[in-house]
């Protein structure tokens, strides 16, 4: 499944937010282990030497994130960002949370 070459689609509800198993066949798309949090989250921790290197790392999501009109919640401590995907509009994760996941890791 390549995701980096997806797009988002735009998501203001009426469907259903994945479920375990359809989580499970995406969580194998991503190179980096990711984590499932509730069912409904899918969260990474990037670390990096510093806090320089930490923020130009959410520098170049930022772009990302508005091209594909998706918009992760950015964690960022001295040399770590945690990147916490889901899909606002259902309450839980969708394609474009694995479209995201897999962009980010592509900046790695």
């Amino acid at each position: 499944m390549d995701l980096q070459s997806k797009h988002c689609v735009p998501c203001e509800g009426g469907v259903a937010p994945f479920d375990e198993a359809k989580i499970k066949v995406y969580m194998p798309a991503l190179s980096l282990q990711w984590e499932v949090l509730g069912g409904k989250k899918i969260s990474h921790q990037f670390k990096f030497k510093n806090f320089p290197e930490a923020i130009a790392f959410v520098d170049k999501i930022v772009p990302i994130a508005e091209a594909e009109g998706h918009h992760p919640d950015l964690h960022i401590y001295y040399n770590k960002v945690t990147v916490e995907l889901w899909t606002h509009a259902i309450g839980g994760l969708s394609e474009n949370d694995f479209i995201m996941a897999a962009k980010i890791e592509a900046l790695q």
